[in-house]
């Protein structure tokens, strides 16, 4: 593993952590965060595993269309398409004013974040 996918893959961790901690607190918990950070760990993940198989990744936030790059280049990789558009549509629509995330939708992002992050650590080279 080269020193480019150890970043992304820091980073990735780094998001992980935010919105686990986020999904925790009791006293105005901040729901679109950990949407955002959920999101943002699963496409960090995904591009390091692009870069940690000589690729390089786009530069996007769209989850189903680095999950397209990914499947001819790890074989064993395939997730579910419709929960990939839930996750990049809870990271982009909660971002800004008019939408807002709700518990059941948070707990959602992570649950998902939390699953891809298992399905895809593995995946990577020693």
């Amino acid at each position: 593993m080269n020193e480019t996918t150890k970043e992304w893959l820091t980073k990735a961790e780094g998001d992980f952590r935010t919105a686990r901690r986020e999904i925790l607190v009791r006293d105005e918990p901040n729901f679109d965060a950990v949407c955002y950070h959920s999101q943002q760990c699963v496409e960090k993940l995904m591009k390091a595993l692009l870069i940690d198989n000589g690729m390089v990744p786009p530069r996007t936030h769209d989850l189903v269309q680095l999950d397209q790059l990914l499947g001819p280049v790890v074989s064993i990789w395939s997730w579910p398409i419709e929960e990939l558009r839930f996750l990049t549509r809870a990271a982009v629509e909660f971002r800004y004013p008019g939408e807002s995330a709700d518990k059941d939708e948070a707990d959602e992002a992570f649950d998902l974040c939390r699953r891809m992050r298992t399905a895809l650590l593995p995946l990577f080279s020693a």
